[in-house]
């Protein structure tokens, strides 16, 4: 396959994490795709990092399908997956299992073939370092669901995953504290197209005694993952403060749900499903083109030219 072409060139799209409130955002994913936006660079943690890779792969079924649960994900989350001593998430399932057994396909050739720069990062439990990985570290179609599945795992919540002898998790954890724009930034970009998972104004509160109790039990003899369970909010907050300074210099857009229907755990198929036709809504009509009958038709001969503009 012939390698593809992007055509916005000199800016980041960042994909916030958040469990399964990636149903409402994945939908912004593929109205870029619909519209032929495509993006040469894209970065992303946890749920974003999902959110990234199936963006560069411009497979808008499997966008989707990701977070949704009546699908591949039947009976792999929640109370029945945890009852089964899987985690209330099925990582082993939902990641290698999906991907070895095709009940849920990547498309691999276009992934390789698109030229955009990737960037996903996880928390190493045992040293608390942010650790980051590219394109380059994804060698084939295992390896780079490895390296998404350790960006995404909650504490907790799922089951630790082994890379390259570390032992990796949610990619929130670490610098920025679940906002990736950070980066974008070291790699050099000035601008930027944020996609937030929680509506304009939101932080996050304090931890109190029994989510500070909770926190200490899931880490048990880790202290590094401790400490940035514990410290997450105030560091989160910072990182949305710089967010703001950003979008109010004109160097950001920021894509604000217009709500949040779902929570990161919510494993309601309803629900999500709702959830992400609420998404596409917003983000066809309102960000992208002001009106629901707005944008390119099919027949345009100037589609797929850029639509979104900062500064």
């Amino acid at each position: 396959m012939e390698a593809l072409r992007n055509n916005v060139l000199d800016c980041a799209l960042v994909f916030e994490g958040g469990g399964y409130r990636a149903a409402y955002t994945c939908a912004f994913a593929n109205v870029l795709l619909e519209q032929g936006i495509y993006f040469d660079y894209v970065c992303g943690l946890s749920a974003g990092a999902s959110n990234s890779v199936n963006y560069l792969s411009r497979d808008r079924k499997r966008v989707r399908e990701a977070f949704m649960t009546d699908g591949v994900a039947k009976g792999l989350v929640g109370l029945r997956s945890l009852l089964r001593g899987r985690g209330y998430f099925d990582a082993d399932s939902l990641y290698e299992g999906a991907l070895r057994d095709g009940t849920l396909v990547f498309d691999w050739d276009t992934f390789s073939a698109n030229p955009a720069r990737l960037r996903i990062q996880a928390f190493e439990r045992d040293t608390g370092r942010t650790v980051r990985f590219g394109r380059e570290d994804m060698t084939d179609p295992m390896r780079m669901i490895d390296l998404v599945r350790a960006s995404s795992t909650l504490p907790g919540m799922m089951k630790p995953i082994e890379v390259d002898g570390r032992v990796l998790m949610d990619g929130g954890l670490g610098t920025g504290a679940g906002i990736p724009l950070c980066m974008a930034e070291d790699d050099g970009f000035e601008r930027f197209v944020f996609v937030a998972t929680r509506p304009r104004g939101y932080r996050k509160k304090e931890p109190g005694a029994r989510d500070n109790q909770m926190f200490k039990a899931v880490a048990r003899d880790y202290p590094y993952l401790r400490k940035a369970l514990l410290t997450r909010w105030e560091r989160y907050n910072a990182a949305l403060d710089h967010v703001e300074e950003l979008e109010r210099d004109g160097r950001a857009l920021v894509i604000y749900p217009d709500e949040m229907p779902v929570e990161n755990a919510t494993v309601s198929p309803r629900r999500l499903n709702a959830a992400y036709e609420a998404g596409h809504a917003q983000y066809l009509r309102e960000v992208l083109f002001g009106s629901a009958d707005g944008g390119p038709q099919p027949d345009d001969p100037d589609q797929g030219t850029g639509y979104i503009t900062l500064g």
